[in-house]
């Protein structure tokens, strides 16, 4: 190698990948549409979540006020 030039590495490229190779769109579709059907649970669960997490702050930030108003 003579210096400042650059190397070149020689890599052998698959053509396709087992991933390519074994996909099927049959079920492709069929998974998506399962997970579109969980998609107002998952949503629904977000939303109580959300609001538990909401509360527990609130609640936390409530007692934290009242108890730096009493020592004073």
């Amino acid at each position: 190698m003579v210096y400042g030039s650059d190397a070149m590495i020689l890599v052998k490229i698959q053509d396709n990948s087992p991933r390519f190779l074994n996909f099927v769109i049959e079920e492709s579709n069929k998974g998506r549409k399962v997970n579109l059907d969980f998609l107002d649970e998952v949503r629904e669960h977000a939303c109580i979540n959300s609001e538990a997490l909401k509360r527990r702050v609130e609640l936390r930030q409530k007692t934290k006020t009242t108890t730096l108003l009493s020592t004073w």
